[in-house]
Parts: C-alpha cells; sequence; structure tokens
C-alpha cells in the first residue's frame, strides 16, 4: 500500500459545490488524501470536485468504502459503480466499511475485494470498523490481508482496542484512526481533560509558538505510527492539522499519563448511519 501519510480528509455527505470548496482547501494546505465513501453517497460530487481541481490524479490519494450489497451485487460491482461516479479508471484504497451488513459472508465479502486488487481496481484493499473476530475470519486463507483497519482511537477506547492492535502488528495492517479528537469534543469534562492542558502548556512552553490541545492527541496518536484521518473542512484546522509535525514530542511520562487517564473512562462514538449501527446491535 502506498503509504499516503496523515493528510487525510474524508469528503461527507454534502452539496457538490461544497465538495468542490473543500477539496480546493484541503488540497491547499498539503492534504492530497481524499476519503470518501459509498454509504456517505458523495462520490460523483467528489469526482466532479477532483477534475476541478485540475491536480493531476497521480498526486491524489482517493480512498472509497464498500456499503451494504444489494441484491446481486458483489464487492466487485460495487466497485465498479463507485469508479464510474468517481469518474477514475482505479482507487488507491477498498475499505470494506463495517463488518455488520456483511455477517456470515466476511469471507466471500473478502474474496472478492482481493479481485479488484488482482485486477488493480483498487491499488490497495483494507477493512475499517472491524474488531479481532472479523479480522481472523477474513485473515484464514486471504490471499492479501487487509492493509488497513481505520477505527476509532482515542484514549477512552485505548485499552479495549489492545487486541486489535496486537493482531495488526502480528500481520503487518496499518492502523488508520477516525474521532482521535472525541474526548475533547464528544465527550468533554472526562479524566482526560486536565492531562491534556497541562501537556499542551509543557509543549508550548518548549515550543515558542501556540500548541491547541487538539494536536497533543493527535501527535500521541502520531508517535504510535497511526494514520490519522481528520474531518475537519475548516482552513485553520487543516493547517493546525498539518502544523502538528512541528509540535515537540510527548515523554513516555506523558504518554503514560495519557493513557492512564483515559483508562478512567470508556467513551466510544461510531460515525455510522442508522441503519448500520442497526446492524452492529443484531450482531451482538
Amino acid at each position: 500500500m502506498k503509504s499516503p501519510g496523515s493528510h487525510s480528509a474524508p469528503v461527507r455527505r454534502t452539496a457538490c459545490k461544497m465538495h468542490r470548496t473543500l477539496l480546493k482547501n484541503a488540497i491547499a494546505n498539503g492534504f492530497t488524501h481524499l476519503d470518501g465513501a459509498q454509504m456517505y453517497e458523495n462520490e460523483e460530487s467528489l469526482g466532479i470536485a477532483i477534475r476541478a481541481s485540475g491536480i493531476p490524479r497521480s498526486t491524489l490519494f482517493v480512498a472509497t468504502k464498500l456499503d451494504r450489497l444489494q441484491p446481486d451485487q458483489t464487492a466487485k460491482t460495487a466497485l465498479q459503480v463507485s469508479l464510474k461516479k468517481l469518474g477514475l479508471e482505479y482507487v488507491d484504497l477498498y475499505l470494506v466499511h463495517t463488518p455488520g451488513p456483511h455477517a456470515g459472508r466476511l469471507k466471500e465479502v473478502w474474496k472478492m475485494m482481493e479481485e479488484c486488487k488482482r485486477e488493480r481496481q483498487a491499488k490497495s484493499i483494507g477493512v475499517s470498523n472491524f474488531d479481532v473476530v472479523h479480522l481472523q475470519e477474513i485473515l484464514e486463507g486471504a490471499e492479501f490481508p487487509p492493509s488497513v483497519n481505520q477505527v476509532e482511537i482515542h484514549p477512552y477506547v485505548w485499552k479495549s482496542l489492545q487486541p486489535v492492535i496486537a493482531l495488526h502488528k502480528e500481520h503487518g495492517i496499518i492502523t488508520s484512526s477516525y474521532g482521535g479528537l472525541t474526548p475533547l469534543f464528544r465527550a468533554p469534562g472526562g479524566p482526560l481533560d486536565p492531562v491534556i492542558e497541562e501537556i499542551r502548556a509543557r509543549l508550548e512552553s518548549t515550543r515558542g509558538q501556540p500548541v491547541s490541545i487538539g494536536q497533543v492527541l493527535i501527535k500521541w496518536l502520531q508517535q504510535y505510527g497511526i494514520l490519522v484521518v481528520t474531518t475537519s473542512s475548516k482552513a485553520d484546522r487543516m493547517r493546525e492539522y498539518l502544523d502538528t509535525a512541528m509540535v515537540p514530542d510527548l515523554t513516555a511520562e506523558e504518554i503514560e499519563s495519557i493513557e492512564n487517564a483515559g483508562a478512567q473512562l470508556y467513551y466510544k462514538f461510531l460515525v455510522l448511519s442508522e441503519r448500520l449501527e442497526e446492524h452492529y446491535d443484531t450482531a451482538s
């Protein structure tokens, strides 16, 4: 898998004109990994935005995700529909968005994903929101293991994710994250807040330039080699995200304090549609 670095921006379901503006802002600020999905119903407008940008295809890393399969549809035919909407000959990364809708036939779905890779309609294939049991199911007999698993990662789920991350390391699967700032903006007031603020102040003093609380958590993820996907469409937030590379590293003691505080609370935020959440509920 060609590594897209950490400059990743998902394009959500918004108006076509907004897609073009988002893409323009993202690329202007150094983002070249565009993360869309069939579920978001944004592929056609994303394709229009890519063409309107005038950016060479070879400089972009375009990803899309497999949604629920329709009757008589396969992961391969679904990708062909996506490619037509995107106006592209291939995607750089094709992910199974979530295991829920494919319960009982994950191996079958993965075989079709592998065919997409063999036929070069997808340069790399991977998964999203997969737990250990889902990964083990497709890894058994797989020709190509998933190149990446994109999951919600932040200190409030870090402890529970260790079995998944260990399996990633065992099979060379890249760990990709979304929802990394959840403790700050979706679960404020938790045990992590004072820890993050203390570290932020230390980093800002050491650097001699402003450091945000969000940059502290992004830095924590990056120091573990995790590919961070950001969802912001605001230019200043994008620049702040990229500026994290210039923030000093966290110390081992600071990393430990973040994880100790995170272990005091379990909070998970799944960015899934209601119909996919229903699949998770019935599968649990």
